[in-house]
């Protein structure tokens, strides 16, 4: 399977080129790698079509930046700049909702369940992290170009938002001054912070 790295100074993200959402980080390339492996059954989980490989090549290596070591997949790979066809944009909103909706399973499922703190007593509440990720995609929305209605449905609005982008469609003015993040990384990094939370309530429940 072919994959990118995002290499920080402290941390070094790898992800599918195709299977957008799975990126896993570690201290180096080889234990990304491995990682990244490690976590394909759960990945396969939320995205019934995806199938863990054996083994990976790496066809990209981008430098990353301070949100790569932060912790969260940051910089725009060249893959994720090719244009998409409908058959894949279809694609990539399914591995989107499904994303979305294994998130949505966990915590609905977690609701009430005591989680695991770190040894500082850190780590947000089920409704926190909830709240945060509704949070999050509010922005990759503005990322993307779009703007939400009064009353609109948030995530009804990101996938609108992707067809009018692929669709080459006008999209209402903003107030964003930085570049649009392209749909194949609205996809990977929306996906990628729903599945990074959900697999974070499976891992903290006491």
């Amino acid at each position: 399977m072919d994959v990118y790295l995002e290499i920080g100074n402290k941390k070094v993200f790898c992800g599918a080129v195709d299977w957008p959402g799975g990126e896993r980080s570690a201290k180096t390339e080889d234990e990304a790698l491995e990682r990244f492996l490690s976590y394909g059954p759960r990945y396969a989980k939320a995205v019934k079509a995806f199938k863990p490989p054996k083994s990976l090549t790496v066809v990209e290596r981008i430098p990353g930046d301070m949100t790569t070591d932060f912790g969260a997949p940051s910089r725009t790979a060249k893959a994720d700049e090719r244009d998409l066809t409908a058959a894949q944009l279809r694609k990539l909103i399914g591995i989107l909702e499904a994303a979305w909706a294994y998130f949505d399973a966990a915590a609905k499922k977690y609701a009430k369940a005591k989680l695991t703190t770190g040894p500082r007593g850190g780590g947000r509440s089920v409704p926190k992290m909830i709240d945060h990720v509704m949070g999050a995609d509010r922005a990759y929305l503005s990322g993307l170009g779009g703007k939400l209605d009064k009353g609109a449905d948030l995530r009804e609005t990101i996938v609108e938002t992707l067809r009018k982008r692929v669709k080459g469609e006008e999209l209402p003015p903003t107030r964003r001054t930085k570049p649009l993040w392209t749909p194949r990384f609205l996809v990977r990094r929306s996906a990628w912070h729903a599945l990074d939370h959900a697999w974070e309530i499976e891992d903290r429940v006491g």
